[in-house]
């Protein structure tokens, strides 16, 4: 049996790590596989840790990444490599910003806020402009799916700016997170959206177990 490893960026929030376990958990129940939850810095296991405690000899790694940039490109890569003396690894495409993303923030703006008129998308941010262009599609994206217009904040780039205060705040985080605290208390905003991601991770799953 092939087990999932998810790999997240890792967080100094101090609930961070039980919003990626519970995905991971969620995502591996779907599956019916073994699981690990393994992180790039701040949290433990490494995914070379958790690769080493498994009892499966091959595992599948998605990486709970919104962007292709640095982690992506570089960290996970060098991750993988060390992890690979301890066990059979298939790196699985990262989460992207493409339509099953957008799909799943459409769902939980219909539970969390069904009669919204806007909404703002809130990524944790990027300097690289490929990836800023992303998010804008994202945007639209969810856009066409909600029937409304929506915005992109993003929280790294000091852009604090929410273009309508009676706005829908749709944090695109995986888990919690100290930037989730730049949401201005008076707006209405979701949470991470951890086990909505569930679906998405197994599919991840799934598509790099039949191309490998």
């Amino acid at each position: 049996m092939t087990a999932l490893i998810t790999l997240s960026h890792g967080s100094r929030h101090p609930r961070a790590k039980e919003g990626i376990r519970a995905l991971t958990e969620a995502a591996a129940e779907k599956l019916g596989v073994e699981w690990a939850d393994a992180h790039l810095e701040f949290d433990r296991p490494t995914l070379a840790e958790a690769a080493a405690a498994l009892s499966s000899p091959r595992a599948i790694v998605v990486p709970l990444l919104f962007t292709r940039a640095f982690h992506a490109k570089v960290d996970v890569p060098a991750h993988l490599t060390e992890a690979r003396e301890h066990c059979d690894l298939t790196l699985a495409e990262p989460f992207g910003t493409g339509p099953d993303i957008a799909e799943t923030l459409h769902k939980r703006l219909r539970i969390d806020a069904p009669s919204a008129s806007h909404a703002t998308l809130f990524p944790v941010g990027t300097s690289d402009a490929e990836q800023a262009a992303n998010y804008a599609r994202l945007a639209d994206n969810l856009a066409r799916l909600a029937g409304i217009d929506v915005s992109v904040v993003q929280a790294t780039r000091g852009d604090r700016r929410f273009v309508d205060r009676h706005t829908h705040v749709l944090p695109l985080f995986v888990t919690h997170g100290t930037l989730l605290d730049r949401i201005p208390p008076h707006l209405s905003a979701s949470g991470p959206l951890t086990t909505d991601l569930a679906d998405v991770v197994a599919n991840r799953y799934r598509t790099a177990e039949k191309d490998a």
